[in-house]
């Protein structure tokens, strides 16, 4: 996609949508001579925001063609229970991915549930080998976020090679396996990456000078227009509910970039929402085909 002066939106709605049929197409294909594949969510407690992220994800795989089963458990399921589920979800040979929808109620320790998938049925790329995998440009799934994020940076023609990159946010969900991608030896790496988090003295310094910035701290409208410089790309990963008496649901979601300030002085920038949160989901899809075909035998091509 070319980027014109008046064009300055990166819309991952659309961009999710395109590759969303071609993953669908290509389900359809796999399906013909194969068990389709199949996807397993599973959720702790009745956390509004939690299972429309469920519900979304659910319906998406049903809609392409991948079978999905929802697990829902109560609150206060004990961990012992929750990591005897895992173990089983590990053992179907039905299930070709496992996602568990974060976060977990505080007795459960969620590293640990992380830890418990199988490798193999990782389509939410957090386990750490899985992340080990990235750190040594050998990926097997990738953080469905961070790999959105580099299909975006492709699709609108944005080449990392050499770029400076700050990433605000530390997670192991999108900062750190952000940064691996994008520092890694690929397509939509050999970028020169700053990670910045709470403990960052002057986030200014950091962000003033990048090409590329990275939003995914958490905190509503924390980059301001006086902290990027003229042509930056700028990628919003915040998703933060604010209320907002005005809007039918009570509230509004609010990015980390105070987008109004920002805007005049990207080059591109996603908006929230319909930047980067569809492109999340596509890629669980992706990543759960990728599982059901290393499943079935077919070629690890990113070995």
């Amino acid at each position: 996609m070319k980027n014109t002066q008046s064009e300055k939106i990166i819309d991952g709605k659309a961009v999710g949508a395109e590759i969303t049929e071609e993953i669908r197409k290509e389900v359809l294909e796999f399906s013909m001579t194969r068990k389709p594949p199949g996807l397993t969510v599973v959720i702790v407690g009745e956390d509004p925001a939690s299972q429309s992220y469920v519900g979304m994800k659910v319906r998406k795989a049903e809609k392409i063609g991948i079978r999905s089963d929802l697990i829902e458990m109560p609150a206060d399921i004990s961990e012992g229970y929750f990591l005897d589920r895992i173990k089983k979800l590990n053992d179907d040979e039905d299930v070709d991915g496992i996602l568990v929808q974060m976060p977990l109620p505080s007795h459960i320790d969620q590293q640990k549930v992380i830890e418990a998938i199988a490798p193999s049925k990782d389509v939410d790329g957090f386990h750490p080998y899985s992340l080990g995998r990235l750190a040594a440009d050998k990926p097997t799934f990738v953080s469905c976020t961070p790999l959105g994020i580099t299909v975006l940076l492709k699709k609108y023609g944005v080449d990392t090679k050499g770029k400076k990159v700050t990433i605000v946010g530390r997670s192991l969900i999108v900062g750190k396996p952000m940064a691996l991608l994008l520092s890694g030896q690929s397509d939509t790496g050999n970028a020169t990456v700053t990670i910045c988090h709470s403990r960052t003295v002057d986030l200014k310094d950091a962000t003033i000078d990048a090409d590329i910035l990275i939003a995914a701290a958490g905190q509503p409208y924390m980059i301001t227009g006086d902290m990027v410089k003229e042509g930056v790309v700028a990628i919003d990963v915040g998703t933060t509910r604010v209320e907002d008496p005005t809007r039918k649901k009570g509230y509004r979601l609010a990015g980390d970039i105070d987008f109004d300030s920002v805007y005049p002085r990207a080059s591109l920038i996603t908006p929230v929402p319909g930047g980067v949160g569809p492109m999340t989901v596509t890629m669980l899809m992706k990543n759960t085909l990728l599982a059901a075909k290393w499943a079935r035998g077919m070629p690890d091509e990113s070995a």
